[in-house]
């Protein structure tokens, strides 16, 4: 599954995952959470292979090996992704395996949805192509052998991974592929998105009632606790994801009105040594929204924090100098005031703070910005 960096979320947030390797320069993590599904796997899947073989407990050592065969199914199936989006400039940050797959971090968005349609379908085409080859293997091959077995999992991993991933429903690459036809429609990548996202909150729910509607149409009893779980399992996933990627494209729709000039707080300027009394009074006469403490040059030094200002008593405030209840101007804290939309997001990203000092291109200051009035403006609240 592919996802651009933001539009989902990142599987456990890459904590205590291990680096595998590096293939085509493109860092491979494992999360820990493979190691319960390759576990699952090797259990559930441990029966059909003696049932086969006639192995006994090495017929474990062969199930585990569908389970790392299913997972390098599943690399494979997002290099495609990232090597597609590579050869359309796209960066790639990395790939990582966990629970319930795989995720690509790409850090922007296809251009067009032409980009967009085959960055999706690369991962999908290369797995069911690969699928082929392994059932045109297990062909010639017998059957009731180790290296059947083998061949028959390599195949059949590869099908499942090629199929599922063609669902049509944001996360899923097929999901990805209605969206770069919907873009491609209607001119508007945000109704694409909005109408894969859509489709992938029904396909969560339909794969949530999944195994009822199978034990029904088979007049079989209730479905079993563990197809139950591994299904609600995965349709919150397949809804989370999809309401993100919604929730992330309404956020990008208003990025082209982010302009950090329009969010500017006006200041008033005052000495360090200004009683907090008065410099809240300069304020509030001067019809200000923050303070700004300069030196005897006029140079600005700090800012003042609000809350560390409202959070002094009203009986101290004439005693306390305003410097008391101000952060320092730092170059990390500056920012141009013509910043717009993604930059002023990735400048804000780079260099975290609560509240940034605004400068025209001459250096003349225009005001402050507060981080939580970006985030208002970016949530549309």
């Amino acid at each position: 599954m592919n996802q651009p960096d933001g539009t989902a979320d990142r599987p456990e947030g890459r904590r205590g995952a291990l680096r595998i390797g590096r293939p085509f320069g493109i860092p491979v993590y494992v999360t820990p959470s493979w190691a319960v599904v390759a576990a699952l796997i090797t259990l559930l899947y441990q029966p059909v292979v003696d049932g086969v073989l006639r192995l006994g407990a090495a017929s474990y050592l062969v199930a585990l090996l569908f389970a790392v065969l299913l997972y390098a199914s599943v690399l494979v199936h997002e290099l495609a992704h990232c090597v597609a989006a590579r050869r359309y400039g796209l960066p790639v940050r990395s790939i990582t395996l966990y629970l319930l797959g795989g995720v690509s971090e790409i850090d922007r968005e296809a251009e067009r949805p032409g980009q967009e349609f085959w960055i999706a379908f690369s991962g999908p085409l290369l797995s069911l192509a690969l699928a082929a080859v392994g059932f045109a293997g297990y062909l010639l091959v017998a059957p009731d052998t180790v290296a059947g077995v083998l061949v028959w999992q390599l195949w059949v991993a590869n099908l499942l991974v090629g199929v599922f991933n063609l669902l049509p429903g944001l996360p899923l690459d097929g999901g990805r592929m209605l969206r770069a036809g919907v873009w491609a429609a209607s001119g508007r990548p945000f109704t694409g998105t909005a109408a894969a996202a859509w489709a992938g909150r029904a396909l969560a729910v339909a794969v949530v009632a999944l195994p009822f509607a199978y034990s029904w149409l088979t007049w079989h009893a209730l479905p079993s606790v563990f197809a139950v779980l591994w299904a609600v399992l995965l349709g919150v996933f397949i809804w989370r994801n999809a309401s993100g990627a919604l929730e992330a494209a309404r956020i990008r729709a208003r990025l082209p009105r982010l302009v950090a000039r329009d969010l500017a707080r006006t200041a008033v300027a005052v000495a360090a040594d200004t009683p907090l009394t008065e410099a809240l009074r300069r304020r509030a006469a001067a019809g200000a929204q923050a303070i700004l403490v300069v030196d005897s040059a006029g140079t600005p030094t700090s800012l003042v924090d609000d809350a560390a200002a409202e959070a002094v008593p009203e009986e101290r405030r004439p005693w306390l100098s305003v410097a008391h209840t101000a952060r320092s101007v730092t170059p990390e804290t500056v920012l141009s005031a013509d910043l717009a939309g993604a930059d002023l997001l990735d400048a804000m990203n780079a260099r975290p703070a609560a509240q940034y000092l605004l400068v025209d291109t001459d250096g003349a200051v225009v005001g402050t910005l507060r981080t939580a009035d970006v985030r208002r403006a970016v949530e549309g609240t």
